[in-house]
């Protein structure tokens, strides 16, 4: 597969990245450990070098299963982790019960790696990304904890995510940030407006999540689609019933591209934010070894200035409705 670099780091990753968040949380019951170590492998053979990765997935169940799969390509992929968010039994990492708590003391992020470390069977982690901002503690001292584990060489990169231009520049200043992690796509263009042109000035590689709108832009979920309570889309605004049914207007235009291109509308999707710059590097997430092929196929989809054209003038037109979280989940985002 294409390679990519994320900003101006030396690190060099496959163009499309594996989210893995849905094998363990947050999209129903954890998936079978083994299917999934089968999937995993099967992502590094077909060129995949980039899986994501965090402490809160599960708690710890995902990166236990990502260190275990991935055990036998050391030095060969590149695994993203995450800290920040306080894993205590009395918070709620998903926000449905409650409002999720944070935590970016410099301690902690010390213990947490720890942790991510042994569970990732790792001596170091290729990227390091603050989950979410910790109001509580300055981006400083996160920036510089962060900066001492690199320099144990406990951490080889620093992220964030989800983080305002504000806080990206202030922790930029104390250590170089290798990537921003936060949600990008054709029916959430938000970082468009301030986060892109601040990476672009820095040299910070973008690493969009949720790149397919959790699934909505594959075209495969429609007004009557269901959730379980165990899936957390059963509390985004987005995923009412009234909201899908007034976004299909995107899926329509994303169908009609893909037809012309002989392509899935995931696939241009994808393209879509492939061609946006060359430093972006989006991890679908999927438990499904032929969404994962389909997924990986959208990098040899080629989109010319016209068809971009096309897609942005038609998505102009659409207003998406719905937020893409709770108030108190969405609260957490661009500090």
């Amino acid at each position: 597969m294409q390679k990519r670099k994320l900003g101006n780091s030396n690190l060099e990753v496959s163009a499309i990245g594996l989210g893995c968040m849905g094998m363990s949380f947050s999209y129903g019951p954890p998936k079978d450990k083994q299917e999934m170590t089968t999937l995993l492998r099967a992502a590094v053979d077909r060129g995949v070098t980039f899986f994501d990765t965090a402490e809160v997935y599960g708690p710890y169940l995902n990166e236990e299963l990502v260190g275990e799969a991935l055990a036998p390509f050391r030095g060969q992929v590149v695994i993203a982790t995450k800290f920040g968010f306080d894993i205590s039994p009395n918070s709620d990492p998903h926000g449905i019960k409650g409002s999720p708590g944070l935590n970016s003391r410099p301690e902690h992020i010390k213990e947490a790696v720890e942790g991510s470390l042994k569970r990732l069977k790792v001596e170091t982690i290729d990227l390091l990304y603050q989950h979410r901002v910790d109001p509580n503690v300055p981006i400083e001292d996160v920036a510089g904890a962060v900066k001492e584990l690199i320099e144990e060489g406990k951490v080889q990169h620093f992220g964030l995510s989800e983080a305002g231009v504000q806080t990206i520049r202030r922790a930029h200043a104390v250590q170089p940030v290798t990537a921003l992690q936060s949600e990008y796509s054709l029916w959430w263009r938000k970082p468009e407006e301030e986060v892109i042109p601040t990476l672009s000035e820095l040299g910070i590689g973008f690493v969009p999540y949720s790149p397919l709108g959790k699934g909505f832009l594959t075209g495969k979920i429609d007004e009557n689609a269901t959730f379980d309570s165990s899936d957390f889309r059963s509390t985004l605004p987005r995923f009412t019933k009234e909201a899908l049914k007034a976004n299909q207007a995107l899926i329509n235009l994303l169908g009609s591209i893909a037809e012309r291109k002989q392509a899935t509308p995931a696939q241009i999707a994808l393209a879509w934010l492939l061609a946006q710059k060359p430093w972006i590097v989006p991890i679908p997430g999927t438990t499904k070894l032929h969404r994962l092929d389909e997924n990986i196929g959208a990098v040899s989809v080629e989109l010319t200035p016209d068809d971009l054209r096309d897609i942005n003038d038609a998505a102009s037109r659409i207003t998406v409705q719905g937020a893409r979280y709770p108030e108190k989940l969405e609260q957490m985002t661009g500090r």
